[in-house]
C-alpha cells in the first residue's frame, strides 16, 4: 500500500509529463524527501530536473538567491523565503516549475517559531491564457506529530500545492488528449 505523499507524487508526475514540463525542488526540514518521492515514480526522469536540499540558513541565500536581509530579519522559517526558495530552485535548475519547503520539525522551536510551523511554496509558469500567475503560492502549514510526522506532511503537502497548480493549468483540450492517450482513464 502506498503513502498519501507517494499517490500525489504519481499524479505530479503524469501531469508533468503530459504537460512536458520540468520540476526543481528546494528542501529544507524535508532534507531530500520531496526529491525521493518523486523519483521513486517510474519515469521521473522525463519531468524532474534536481533538487537543492539548502538545510543550512546560508545556503538558502548562497544556493538558491533567497534575500539575506530577509533571512537575517526573519530567519529561515519564513512564507517569503519559501516563495523565494521555490523561485530560485525554479531559476537554478532551468525548470518549468519550482516547489520548496521551509519550517521547523522539532524537537526544538528554531528562530521563535514552535515546533510543526511549516511552509510550502510553488512557483511555477505564467498562464498565458488567463493572465494570472499560476505559480508563486505560499501555504502555512500548523502540523502536529513527531518529527518523521511533520517531515512526510510537509512532502505531501507541497506536492499537493504543486499539483493545485498543475491541474489549474490543464486546459480542457489537454484533458482530452490526456484521457485519449491513456485509454479514457
Amino acid at each position: 500500500m502506498s503513502s498519501p505523499a507517494a499517490d500525489v507524487a504519481v499524479e505530479v508526475v503524469r501531469l508533468l509529463t503530459v504537460k512536458g514540463e520540468t520540476l526543481a525542488v528546494a528542501e529544507s526540514l524535508t532534507g531530500g524527501l520531496v526529491a525521493a518521492e518523486i523519483t521513486a515514480v517510474p519515469g521521473a526522469s522525463k519531468a524532474f530536473r534536481g533538487s537543492v536540499t539548502a538545510y543550512a540558513t546560508e545556503l538558502k541565500h548562497e544556493l538558491l538567491g533567497v534575500d539575506a536581509s530577509l533571512l537575517a530579519a526573519r530567519g529561515a522559517v519564513d512564507p517569503q523565503v519559501a516563495g523565494q526558495m521555490a523561485a530560485g530552485v525554479r531559476k537554478a535548475l532551468g525548470a518549468d516549475w519550482g516547489i520548496a519547503t521551509t519550517g521547523v520539525a522539532g524537537p526544538e522551536p528554531q528562530d521563535g517559531k514552535p515546533v510543526g510551523t511549516v511552509f510550502v511554496a510553488v512557483d511555477g509558469p505564467l498562464a498565458e491564457s488567463s493572465g494570472a500567475i499560476g505559480g508563486g503560492k505560499v501555504t502555512a502549514l500548523r502540523l502536529n506529530g513527531d518529527r518523521a510526522e511533520i517531515r512526510m506532511e510537509s512532502v505531501r503537502s507541497v506536492l499537493a500545492l504543486l499539483l493545485e497548480g498543475l491541474a489549474s493549468e490543464l486546459t480542457g483540450n489537454e484533458r482530452t488528449q490526456d484521457t485519449e492517450r491513456n485509454g479514457g482513464f
